[in-house]
């Protein structure tokens, strides 16, 4: 089967959205010169906080879309708020760490029927935390002081935006990160679609749970509860059931075949948002703690979240 070419036919409104990407306008609307500071008193000990989180938020937002330090996003605040004239003080550097670990991020979605069911499309992917670049690695090899996070992605292939998130130490396999970003989907699912990877029982156990359709491909050498001598992960019926049923349709139909009938190669997208996440914002986390860490990655998606809302390309076959 010959690879299909595919042609944009939104595309003077996609080069539009392109390069408004790149059309940053500043301004303080007065909700958020209200919000700015904190004036209410919490009764506990100690100093009470001086800004908002909207304002901890903005002066975050601003170092991950510019790829600053702490240093200089608090004299880019200061910039900003000297050359827009408003009766606001740049947050510190030293305090835009520190409240990076309690701030709490919503993700921008668009306004659906909750009652609609969504599909989604799960992939990982690894981001480094500190270690050698590529060039002394293949020049000298790799060394034991090299630390990778795993980042686990849930998309909505329909409006191309991040429904959900989780960073995880390395270990954590892909299948057990599935259960993590379904807890954080409130919207019932159609459809969940993974590579090879989520062909695990435990998947096929929250599709049940959740009454949705498991999207993955067996192993080439995968064998059904039949040809099993016993189960040896104890899942449940209507698990196993599924996953044999995958089996035996793709034994049938083929396997590239299945993944046609089944609109499995919709998953790629997932993967489309991993390279758009390394290619505009990096693929290097700045901060050295796990909690940083998870609200830095919650950033990246929104901003990224924000530029789909921009406009996206609408492909076809030809």
């Amino acid at each position: 089967m010959s690879k299909k070419d595919y042609r944009v036919r939104n595309w003077k409104e996609y080069n539009k959205a392109l390069v408004n990407r790149g059309n940053i306008t500043f301004w303080f609307d007065e909700e958020v010169i209200a919000g700015w500071h904190e004036y209410k008193k919490t009764g506990k000990r100690g100093r009470p906080l001086k800004y908002n989180d909207l304002a901890i938020e903005c002066g975050l937002t601003l170092r991950a879309l510019f790829k600053l330090p702490f240093r200089a996003t608090q004299g880019l605040i200061a910039s900003l708020i000297r050359m827009l004239k408003v009766s606001l003080e740049a947050p510190d550097y030293s305090l835009l760490c520190k409240r990076q670990k309690h701030i709490k991020i919503v993700l921008p979605k668009k306004v659906v029927d909750l009652e609609e069911k969504i599909n989604l499309v799960v992939d990982t992917t690894g981001l480094k935390v500190y270690g050698e670049g590529e060039w002394k690695v293949r020049q000298h090899g790799w060394m034991k002081h090299r630390l990778w996070r795993k980042l686990h992605l849930a998309v909505n292939p329909d409006s191309h935006e991040i429904e959900a998130f989780e960073l995880t130490e390395l270990g954590i396999q892909d299948c057990e990160g599935l259960p993590m970003l379904l807890e954080q989907i409130k919207k019932p699912l159609r459809t969940v679609s993974g590579d090879g990877a989520y062909d695990r029982f435990s998947c096929y156990e929250e599709a049940e749970k959740g009454s949705f359709d498991m999207l993955t491909p067996p192993q080439k050498n995968s064998r059904t509860s039949e040809e099993r001598r016993r189960n040896k992960k104890k899942a449940s019926p209507g698990a196993v059931q599924k996953r044999d049923g995958v089996i035996l349709k793709v034994r049938e139909m083929g396997r590239k075949e299945w993944k046609i009938a089944a609109g499995y190669h919709r998953r790629s997208l997932a993967e489309t948002a991993m390279f758009r996440i390394k290619t505009i914002l990096g693929s290097k986390l700045s901060t050295q703690k796990v909690e940083h860490q998870k609200t830095e990655i919650a950033i990246w998606c929104k901003i990224l979240n924000k530029m789909t809302e921009l406009g996206m390309p609408t492909s076809v076959a030809i």
